[in-house]
């Protein structure tokens, strides 16, 4: 017997997970508490409760700019080594619970040294992750406002990367559009995108519904690149008008590469397994292809190619299905 696609049993499935953000994904009790602790007086509610209802509202702006405000907060509260370890730490147990076999969690070193902690620019931060790289640090990435800032000036970074023979993504093409994902393959050599919501624009739909691919989006179709897709967290910055309007259905038909990701799950008030439900109710989806989305995931992930395989045929295939029946 198949089980039904629920929130309960989607959270039961394995899940991988490429695109997280440690500012964006703490416990608002752990926002309380830690500005309690360590002096910070500039949270907007005092209440759990409402707390994060301000976080998911703020971050419900329309506007990439906008809803990057709020993590002035967390990153407040994110400022001493203990501080740190704990939202860590409390990332994993969040992650664990909901079934995430796998994650790459990203962490941002410049944004937490107003307490004394030392970090550089993403050359510097470049070569902090080949530094870690056998520590658990498995790539690199740039983010932050698209507009205004394109990928290209970070090239010395990314340069640096390849030269060690080392992976990295680019948040590309959410709120810019097909230019920043232009320069994050061809100029940057992205191994994967972060968002490229905006590859639709290279898409053209005619009347009898057949799909004709521009040179841009049959690159990345044929090269297999992986797309971060975060549903819940593009309608909050405005780069799609609904879960509905997602692009995601559309580039999974036509077989480009889609992951599912949460972004920021304090921002989004989300989880994976949430992620994925707006998707079925969105879309129709079954088992199967969540099951191929997780796999998608899993194929691009980071880490040495025998342990994503020992994931995706001990763990993930099997769990999967244990639930199909």
């Amino acid at each position: 017997m198949i089980t039904p696609l629920t929130l309960d049993s989607i959270g039961h499935a394995p899940k991988a997970l490429l695109h997280d953000h440690l500012d964006g994904g703490l416990r608002p009790a752990t926002v309380l508490e830690l500005a309690e602790a360590n002096g910070y007086d500039e949270l907007p509610a005092i209440g759990v409760d409402e707390l994060a209802a301000w976080f998911r509202t703020a971050a419900h702006s329309g506007s990439l700019v906008r809803y990057l405000e709020p993590f002035a907060h967390t990153v407040g509260v994110m400022q001493t080594p203990e501080a740190l370890h704990r939202v860590a730490y409390e990332c994993v147990e969040d992650l664990a619970a909901d079934n995430v076999v796998y994650a790459e969690i990203r962490f941002a070193p410049e944004l937490h040294i107003d307490r004394g902690l030392s970090a550089a620019r993403s050359r510097e931060i470049a070569e902090l992750a080949i530094r870690f790289r056998d520590k658990g640090v498995v790539g690199f990435d740039i983010a932050g406002a698209e507009a205004g800032y394109p990928p290209t000036r970070h090239l010395d970074a990314f340069e640096y990367m390849r030269s060690n023979n080392a992976r990295f993504t680019i948040h590309a093409g959410e709120a810019f559009g097909l230019p920043s994902i232009q320069e994050a393959i061809a100029f940057c050599g992205a191994d994967r995108l972060g968002h490229g919501v905006r590859i639709v624009d290279d898409i053209a739909i005619g009347a009898d519904g057949t799909a004709q691919l521009g040179r841009l989006a049959s690159l990345l179709r044929d090269k297999r690149i992986p797309f971060e897709m975060c549903p819940s967290s593009n309608v909050q910055t405005g780069a799609v008008g609904s879960i509905a309007e997602h692009p995601f259905d559309r580039l999974a038909r036509l077989r480009f590469r889609v992951t599912v990701n949460t972004d920021n799950r304090l921002m989004s008030d989300t989880t994976m397994s949430q992620e994925m439900l707006r998707l079925v109710e969105a879309f129709g989806y079954g088992w199967s292809d969540l099951e191929r989305f997780t796999i998608n995931a899993m194929k691009s992930a980071f880490i040495p190619f025998d342990e994503r395989l020992a994931i995706i045929d001990d763990v993930i295939k099997p769990r999967f299905a244990v639930l199909v029946g």
